[in-house]
């Protein structure tokens, strides 16, 4: 049913125009433009939770490095003052009238609770990010070679066989103990085997998707295994290895604290020779803040760290920009 358009009461040129047609802007893309990383930190910051976990994990480094930068800290500095010894929160306070440094009392050289807890996280926090970026960026490597290469994936599963029976502990111990305990030891005994259990894992993902249409079609056309393992393989695995990044960091912190609390840690007082020459207040009346404080802040960031990396690689999947 046609309708009359003459009842509207107007004319032909007021009801219909002339479009100009053109081929070259009938083919233009009109959508906006995407940004990854734009859509990334879009993603991320939506969640408040985000916001307030990676507002306290810059507050937590920001504390870590630049405290102790202004402030002097001697760990002995207190030690023949018997009274200054041990001394809760309260009682430092009221010892040494009010400062920031006396808010978790004291320990059991004099010295200041709370200066201690951040000279050592500083240490702690170096370590993790120093093991973290060798391990991640030798296993990525690695790992994209591995998956792809059926030569190098022959040889590498010999390797990880033998290695991933050894005990982890054990392997870190006897190297500790071979070159002494110090920062580069403890980095060299948690990044000359780690790299190769994150590479495993790289390895698995990229065997999922090297043989898709396009890695086949570079093959064809002679392109490298370096090359299309860096080019084509590794870009589409951005959140993959940034949720590995989230597992790795807060498990050089736990694995610090942990082998400092059975005695073949580091010689400086990171967190964990902060917790383990505090053991013994952990059951003493008035003594806990020694103990625990360092547990929390250690826990504070081992958890921060988790959570923002966790969701900066839920937020890199490229599904979640939709």
């Amino acid at each position: 049913m046609e309708y009359d358009y003459s009842k509207l009461g107007l004319s032909t040129a007021e009801l219909f125009s002339y479009q100009d047609h053109s081929d070259l802007d009938s083919e233009k893309i009109t959508a906006p433009r995407y940004s990854y990383w734009r859509s990334v930190f879009r993603v991320f910051f939506q969640k408040k939770l985000n916001i307030f976990v990676l507002a306290l994990l810059a507050f937590v480094i920001l504390f870590a490095y630049l405290y102790p930068a202004f402030t002097e800290y001697d760990r002995f500095g207190q030690l023949a003052n018997a009274e200054a010894k041990h001394l809760g929160p309260l009682a430092a306070l009221s010892h040494f009238g009010f400062s920031i440094k006396y808010i978790l009392g004291t320990g059991a050289s004099g010295n200041a609770t709370f200066d201690a807890i951040w000279n050592g996280a500083q240490i702690s926090i170096s370590l993790a990010c120093i093991c973290a970026a060798i391990n991640m960026t030798v296993g990525v490597v690695v790992g994209a070679i591995w998956g792809f290469s059926k030569k190098v994936d022959t040889v590498m599963m010999v390797v990880y066989n033998i290695v991933g029976n050894v005990p982890t502990v054990l392997l870190i111990a006897v190297l500790v103990l071979i070159f002494r305990p110090s920062f580069w030891s403890m980095v060299l005994a948690l990044t000359i085997t780690g790299w190769i259990f994150i590479a495993y894992f790289i390895r698995t993902q990229v065997i999922i998707i090297r043989d898709r249409e396009y890695n086949l079609a570079s093959r064809c056309l002679g392109t490298g295994t370096v090359k299309i393992a860096m080019k084509n393989i590794l870009p589409f695995m951005t959140s993959v290895i940034v949720t590995q990044l989230a597992t790795e960091l807060p498990s050089y912190i736990s694995m610090e604290v942990f082998l400092a609390y059975i005695g073949i840690g580091l010689p400086e007082m990171s967190l964990g020779r902060l917790i383990y020459a505090s053991e013994s207040a952990m059951v003493t009346p008035g003594w806990g803040f020694e103990f625990w404080s360092p547990v929390a802040i250690s826990s504070i960031i081992t958890v921060v760290l988790y959570v923002v990396g966790l969701n900066l690689g839920d937020a890199s999947d490229p599904r979640t920009h939709m």
